[in-house]
């Protein structure tokens, strides 16, 4: 049972941080799969600065950070290169 709520919460997260990020949905499967990586990323980081994510409230704002971390990353290294104007 909790395996399906892991699974939810990483849904929602995965939701979430693509409306805040891209300012639209991707898709039910890459919505999960960056929800359920961000909710291990948002734990880790959380944990360097002594925190837990407590509660489902806790588990999904930690997803959330950590899945819009993961977007910021991921467009970072596949945004194209700025081209220099011609003189």
């Amino acid at each position: 049972m909790y395996f399906l709520w892991y699974l939810l919460i990483g849904l929602v997260a995965g939701w979430l941080a693509n409306l805040l990020v891209k300012g639209h949905g991707s898709g039910l499967v890459v919505n999960l799969i960056v929800g359920i990586i961000g909710g291990i990323l948002g734990g880790w980081v959380l944990s360097l600065f002594g925190l837990v994510a407590v509660g489902t409230a806790g588990s999904l704002i930690a997803s959330v950070a950590g899945a819009v971390i993961l977007l910021w990353i991921a467009r970072a290294v596949t945004a194209p290169a700025k081209k220099k104007p011609a003189r």
